[in-house]
């Protein structure tokens, strides 16, 4: 194993499973490690976190600014756990959990399965998160209502929220506040399997109940829903907003703001700057097209 330990460092353009029983609290450096399993049963916070931190590195050459657990033995009841044993007492050693003196977890009442005695175990799906300065896992209903109420606190409504998102310092104010409590909409996005949409619908349907279209679907209907006002435009500038407004349904918000637009292909195609010009100032319709994205 040690051998084609090199072949795993680094390589973004592979994917590969490695299984380990002790290896990775010792010595393996994969820094782009994007999935940590647990399918061994653990007493001890020590190994937990040395096993975590295998994942919890960025690493910018692959991408890589965050990572899942899989946890199928209740290893994260480990989380926030002091590091250090309890006290054995003078009538012998530690209690049956061993490896620090931790007690084993409640039993499971078994299931019989083809004379096979298996246990069952619903542990949920949570985000790890700060409470009370400790890393712990926060299940899934509660972290998004608490992401709800860090928003509705910052924009009360729907149009507060609408008119901060488009004004680009604005919404990083808005949204560091937001990380700056705890949540990550980014990581709320990947666990809710909405990538995609942009983040812009999934705040708004978490914090006010709007009803979330995925980027393409926010694109389609801004082209139907604001038709009368493109067809109002000189055909060249209506061929420059359409254009723009695709690099919606490609990259979402970022796309709109992209300082490299004028030179993507399709806006390129479309006449680009000199054509949007051809129905006023290119700055104060490219902020409308981005409103009126928004409110389709």
């Amino acid at each position: 194993g040690n051998d084609a330990l090199p072949d795993f460092r680094g390589s973004a353009s592979s994917h590969f499973i490695a299984t380990t029983v002790e290896l990775l609290t010792t010595g393996v450096d994969v820094p782009g490690v994007r999935n940590i399993a647990f399918f061994r049963y653990m007493k001890s916070p020590i190994s937990f976190y040395q096993m975590i931190g295998r994942g919890t590195r960025i690493d910018e050459p692959t991408g890589k600014l965050m990572f899942t657990v899989y946890d199928d033995t209740g290893a994260t009841r480990l989380f926030g756990l002091p590091f250090f044993s309890d006290p054995k007492g003078p009538e012998g050693p530690a209690g049956p959990g061993g490896d620090g003196g931790l007690p084993p977890p409640p039993p499971i009442p078994p299931v019989i399965v083809d004379g096979f005695e298996v246990a069952v175990s619903n542990l949920g799906q949570f985000i790890v998160g700060s409470v009370g300065g400790q890393a712990m896992p926060i299940a899934i209903d509660d972290y998004r209502a608490g992401l709800s109420k860090q928003l509705i606190d910052e924009c009360p409504t729907l149009e507060n929220f609408r008119a901060r998102w488009v004004n680009p310092p604005d919404r990083e104010e808005m949204i560091a506040l937001i990380v700056g409590a705890g949540y990550s909409p980014s990581v709320l996005r990947m666990v809710e399997q909405m990538n995609d949409y942009d983040l812009y619908d999934v705040l708004a349907d978490l914090a006010y109940g709007l009803a979330p279209r995925t980027r393409e679907d926010r694109t389609l209907a801004f082209r139907y829903k604001h038709a009368s006002w493109l067809a109002a435009m000189p055909a060249p500038a209506t061929r420059a907003i359409e254009a723009i407004a695709d690099q919606f349904a490609i990259a979402g918000t970022e796309g709109l703001e992209n300082l490299h637009i004028w030179q993507t292909p399709e806006v390129l195609a479309a006449g680009g700057l000199r054509a949007l010009a051809a129905a006023g100032e290119p700055r104060t319709i490219l902020r409308e097209t981005k409103e009126r994205m928004f409110a389709a």
